[in-house]
């Protein structure tokens, strides 16, 4: 957004692994139980939402309900107001060929008195276009060593579409530490944008921009982005969540950006160098909030503002939430994705939709985390909405690990669709030297193409456990 966007812990003992069937159903039936209540609560929540407690593992270093009286202005210990059409020194039209000038104005920024935080864009009788922006006093927002930051905001876009919508422009994102006080070293200090929106259409845009621009190893100016719509309401007439989770607890390093929990674009280290990289994430993050007008972005979606744009409609924001999780094991998990997955990026197989039989434990595979465990026959863990795309995926792999006594083994395999079908490829696994030692061994399965929901089943002649599961994906 800074510039023109474009289009865009230790493993248990031995002993400790055998099965307890009661507490293994407990566990399958709170977990579902637990996901349905999640799954209601968001479907019923209110214009006004409190911020979510912290998962388990999770810590809040950073939260404002926007909470005050109608007509305030921001906490100004947490936030600065950018003003103007520029940073000092910096790009003329914020580096975008944005049209508005921002203000610290409440007609621009303002509390609604209900928890929310109004940023309303404005056009005076001269045709002079107005709005606000907003940045966290704060820069030093990043994952500890090993662990993960996630940064959430609750976010209803400018109620308006069409014709109304040309040249809007609401997004929530963040700049590397370096930019604030130079402003001339973008995009090599990174930039993450969480959701960006133009046109009033109900899309939700995310980008990370790195490295040189033009071109580059981040194809600036576009960045490395993708795209979704909001389910159920439109981005534009209901609050949806928007999110970003950079996880140094994988390898390689990811940084994944959310809707409503689902996964919808995965950035991994490996996708560019590790200069590139390392300049793009050896520092802090601060965040913006800001509704611009005009500029590259909506230039490519029609252009804007004209004279049938109408001013007024207001970004409304619920919250800003940033959690983080220690490294070494303990991070806690994910919520479920339930869909949107990418089927050649990991799937942490923590992060099942609903399963029987399945322990999440911590690993020490990987930096940390967690994997799946007190897995044997009969147990499976089910995965929705794997994107396979339009080009056959021929190839499974599995990270997985087993202590099983001498003579037990068993199956890992995947099926689509229904666990009544039959597996699509599968492998053996025995004794890998414990349950914390790691291997990751592939499969071929049969072509699959289009969107599925995995399941992961596991068949063994034993009743006893035989294997731990951190992670899977496919290939070509």
């Amino acid at each position: 957004m800074s510039e023109p966007s474009g289009i865009p812990a230790g493993a248990p003992p031995a002993t400790h692994r055998r099965r307890r069937s009661v507490r293994r159903a407990l566990v399958a039936v709170l977990g579902t139980l637990g996901l349905a209540a999640a799954a209601a609560t968001a479907a019923t929540l209110p214009a006004n939402a409190s911020a979510p407690t912290p998962p388990s593992g999770w810590t809040q270093v950073f939260l404002d309900d926007f909470d005050g009286p109608a007509g305030s202005g921001v906490n100004t210990s947490n936030w600065l107001y950018d003003t103007g059409t520029s940073y000092p020194g910096g790009a003329g039209n914020w580096g975008t060929g944005e049209v508005e000038s921002m203000t610290s104005s409440t007609s621009n920024v303002a509390l609604d008195g209900n928890g929310n935080l109004l940023i309303t864009p404005r056009r005076d009788a001269s045709g002079h276009w107005t709005s606000g922006r907003i940045e966290t006093t704060r820069t030093d927002f990043q994952p500890p060593a090993g662990g993960k930051l996630r940064v959430q905001a609750r976010i209803q876009m400018p109620n308006v579409t069409g014709a109304a919508a040309k040249g809007y422009w609401p997004a929530f994102w963040m700049l590397g530490s370096p930019f604030r006080g130079n402003y001339q070293n973008w995009p090599g200090v990174g930039e993450l944008d969480i959701m960006e929106n133009v046109q009033g259409l109900n899309t939700d845009w995310a980008t990370m921009h790195c490295g040189t621009n033009p071109g580059g190893p981040c194809n600036e100016t576009s960045g490395i982005g993708n795209s979704t719509p909001c389910a159920g309401t439109t981005c534009q007439a209901g609050f949806h969540t928007y999110a970003m989770e950079w996880d140094r607890s994988t390898s390689p390093e990811e940084i994944r950006f959310y809707l409503d929990g689902v996964n919808f674009h995965t950035v991994k280290a490996n996708q560019v160098d590790a200069a590139t990289w390392a300049n793009a994430t050896n520092h802090g993050y601060f965040v913006i909030l800001n509704v611009a007008m005009g500029g590259g972005f909506p230039g490519a979606f029609g252009g804007g503002p004209d004279g049938g744009t109408e001013p007024g409609h207001p970004m409304a924001v619920d919250y800003v939430q940033v959690l983080q999780s220690s490294g070494g094991g303990g991070g806690g998990t994910t919520p479920p994705p339930s869909g949107n997955r990418d089927a050649y990026s990991p799937v942490q197989a923590e992060s099942y939709d609903s399963q029987s039989g399945v322990i999440p434990e911590s690993t020490t595979d990987s930096g940390g985390g967690q994997d799946i465990g007190s897995l044997a026959n009969g147990d499976w863990a089910l995965y929705k909405g794997v994107n396979f795309g339009s080009t056959a995926a021929t190839q499974f792999y599995a990270r997985v690990a087993s202590g099983a006594a001498s003579g037990v083994s068993g199956l890992v395999e995947v099926r689509l669709d229904s666990r009544s079908n039959a597996p699509i490829g599968s492998f053996a696994l025995a004794n890998t030297g414990g349950w914390q030692s790691w291997r990751t061994v592939p499969a071929n399965i049969s072509s699959v193409t289009g969107t599925h929901d995995v399941y992961l089943t596991f068949t063994s002649g034993q009743p006893a456990d035989f294997v731990n599961v951190n992670w899977f994906d496919f290939g070509h």
